[in-house]
């Protein structure tokens, strides 16, 4: 388990931050209590606070929970949200008033809580789950009333204004399994090994090592997979520029997750060439401290290498964790852009 830094848990505590609940509880010496880092009763002094994993360390050392912020209902509001994550995710679309009923928790309540744990509210997680799975019975019905009505739509209306803007191909292009849409690649060598860069029209869908094309079209079995020329030549250049002598370039992409993954991917791009951020502190930076797994897994995800510097996440302990292309590879990149910042100063 993770070591916790008295500092900026300190910090955190005397600025009530939330996004701090549940990484740790603050135990109060002079009032024999423990508390989340967002309770509201008036700060003690420094010295006379310690800080805590969870209620169960605080209570062997003999602290009991506040009453006024019940720090120990933090694993409970993690349990329901994760609860009610998995009936969205299933498919069902209850209002908030019946999603919250079947968590155990009032309407209202509900909807903060897990704003707070997932960045965005229920009804905006169930449309990006909604939007998914129209993209998935776009590749399987005949046609797109069908996947429209098998994804959950009541009506076509609702698919054209929340799940048309996600997919990038237009729904037709969809149900022809991507015809139309024209993918245009390169393989070439750089001193991590062979890359693969494939690009639409719109930006980078594809980079990644030790691929080739017969990879890329299973990955994009339906489209139109072209060897790329000059129009392509420049911005293979760049991605291999940020392999070689990165810069933290802006690199144009063309890729879609889910509104979860695309929150972690946009966190990742900005954090600069030459620092790194824990997969718990991105996690918070983007409103949810809870959902560090799912930080790791949206890095997972992530199908254009370097363009979306998931190599920049690393354990809270300091470690590499990992990488689709090799640990040596991810210390690789990061020594390169460390060096690269050095020279700038």
């Amino acid at each position: 388990m993770e070591s916790i830094d008295a500092d900026a848990a300190w910090t955190a505590f005397d600025a009530r931050d939330r996004a701090a609940d549940g990484r740790f509880v603050v135990g109060v010496r002079t009032t024999g209590i423990y508390c989340r880092p967002s309770c509201p009763a008036r700060r003690p002094r420094r010295e006379n606070v310690d800080f805590y994993r969870d209620g169960t360390e605080a209570a062997a050392a003999g602290l009991r929970a506040c009453r006024r912020c019940l720090p120990d209902a933090v694993a409970r509001d993690g349990v329901a949200i994760a609860a009610a994550v998995a009936i969205l995710d299933a498919g069902e679309t209850p209002g908030l008033a019946a999603l919250a009923a079947q968590v155990g928790y009032a309407p209202h309540h509900f909807q903060r809580l897990f704003t707070r744990a997932m960045g965005i509210s229920p009804a905006a997680y169930a449309r990006a789950r909604r939007a998914t799975r129209a993209a998935d019975a776009l590749t399987e019905e005949t046609t797109v009333t069908d996947a429209i009505y098998e994804a959950g739509y009541a009506a076509p209306s609702r698919f054209y204004e929340e799940a048309v803007p996600r997919l990038g191909m237009s729904p037709s292009a969809w149900v022809r399994g991507g015809t139309g849409e024209t993918i245009r690649w390169a393989s070439v060598p750089t001193s991590l090994g062979p890359l693969l860069v494939a690009a639409t029209a719109k930006g980078l869908c594809r980079v990644s090592f030790d691929e080739d094309e017969a990879a890329l079209r299973r990955r994009f079995p339906n489209a139109a997979i072209e060897p790329g020329g000059n129009d392509l030549a420049g911005l293979v250049a760049q991605v291999v520029a940020e392999i070689e002598t990165p810069v933290g370039a802006a690199l144009p992409l063309d890729v879609r997750g889910t509104a979860f993954q695309e929150k972690v991917w946009q966190a990742l791009r900005r954090i600069p060439a030459g620092q790194t951020m824990s997969y718990a502190e991105i996690a918070a930076a983007i409103g949810s401290p809870a959902a560090t797994r799912a930080v790791g897994s949206a890095c997972g995800a992530n199908a254009v290498a370097v363009a979306i510097p998931c190599h920049r996440a690393l354990r809270s302990d300091g470690t590499l964790g990992g990488f689709a292309y090799g640990l040596e590879r991810k210390r690789a990149l990061l020594d390169r852009e460390e060096a690269g910042l050095v020279r700038e100063i």
